[in-house]
């Protein structure tokens, strides 16, 4: 596949509360590429009350005529292990912005912000089917831990 060398010229900036709506619909979008749409139980009202309450923050991209191409959505933690940590919990961009920059900017400014701010480390959870994330990670020599498992319980 011929990659597309025509440059985009986005912007990259925080959250804010006129976002939700925007954000909810790339975490649907990526729900749905993961064949998990019908797991998605938030709505963009959940969204606002939570961001408003302190639970996430997140970066917004947008194009030159202000429409949302992509987010990357996070909070901190802590790990009685490492200390403080900054977790990632989604990064989307809008299926006609993929292979354009957008992904690799948002990661990058999150990776900015979590030196900034200090964490001893960074997390985030990939599938291990998507070949493409995988593969985007590794550009940053990360580490994609094969022996922790995931536990959830849902209420």
């Amino acid at each position: 596949m011929e990659e597309n060398t025509k440059k985009f010229s986005f912007s990259i900036r925080p959250f804010s509360i006129n976002d939700m709506e925007a954000a909810h619909r790339l975490v649907y979008e990526l729900a749905t590429y993961e064949k998990a749409a019908e797991e998605v139980v938030t709505t963009p009202n959940t969204f606002e009350k939570d961001f408003k309450s302190g639970c996430f923050l997140g970066l917004i991209a947008e194009d030159q005529k202000k429409n949302v191409i992509g987010m990357a959505m996070y909070f901190y933690s802590y790990s009685t292990w490492k200390g403080r940590i900054l977790y990632l919990d989604d990064l989307v961009v809008d299926e006609k912005w993929r292979r354009h920059g957008v992904g690799k900017e948002l990661f990058d400014a999150i990776v900015t912000e979590a030196k900034r701010s200090g964490v001893a480390v960074m997390k985030w959870q990939v599938l291990d089917w998507n070949q493409p994330a995988l593969d985007f990670y590794a550009k940053y020599d990360a580490d994609i831990e094969k022996d922790w498992w995931n536990g959830k319980l849902k209420f």
